[in-house]
């Protein structure tokens, strides 16, 4: 596993076990990034940065570990690479409150509880508020679909998405976690200050 810092990211993997994967490689596309799907941990050696897309945590969990050091190699990855995890993706980067099914990558410092917004007939979307001293103030559209919530995040961690005063965006360093889809609207801001 290669452990340097690049300057220009050049081409993005985007996990590619469950979920809704391909439009995360469409809203890369838009924004004129080459990506390509990762289905195993060998390919990350290839990429120089990372989504997690969302889906179901459990099966991706389950999916990282019928392969022995998929999990392993993503935490040293993302030593040097960002990621972009999205709901589940999210999930699985964040820590997790008494949950027995999914382990975490302990790769964002904040406490997730999923599912807490209800089950996928509670799923709908909103306008999120984005805010934060690296990028001018804006909204954009996102759905929440079976959504975690961040319950709380370390002094690593930082704010940057918020929902009706709730944070729904975190970044740590260069990794960003958020609870809901914007790809599903044809979003690009978060792909683009996450992989520029």
């Amino acid at each position: 596993m290669r452990s340097f810092l690049i300057e220009e990211i050049k081409l993005i993997g985007v996990l590619a076990l469950q979920g809704n994967f391909q439009s995360h490689l469409e809203i890369l596309n838009k924004i004129g990034k080459t990506s390509k799907e990762i289905k195993f941990s060998k390919e990350l050696d290839e990429v120089e940065g990372l989504i997690i897309p969302g889906g179901e945590s459990t099966t991706i969990f389950n999916l990282l570990n019928r392969e022995k050091n998929f999990v392993s190699e993503i935490k040293s990855f993302a030593d040097s690479f960002p990621i972009l995890g999205t709901c589940a993706g999210l999930i699985l980067m964040s820590q997790l409150k008494n949950d027995k099914i999914v382990k975490s990558l302990d790769i964002i410092d904040a406490l997730i509880e999923r599912n807490a917004y209800g089950r996928q007939i509670n799923s709908f979307s909103a306008s999120i508020q984005l805010k934060n001293n690296l990028f001018q103030e804006r909204l954009i559209r996102g759905s929440f679909i079976r959504a975690p919530k961040i319950i709380s995040y370390g002094e690593s961690t930082e704010p940057f998405a918020f929902f009706q005063n709730e944070v729904v965006g975190v970044k740590s360093g260069k990794h960003f976690g958020i609870t809901f889809h914007p790809e599903i609207f044809k979003e690009t801001f978060i792909h683009e200050i996450c992989f520029n």
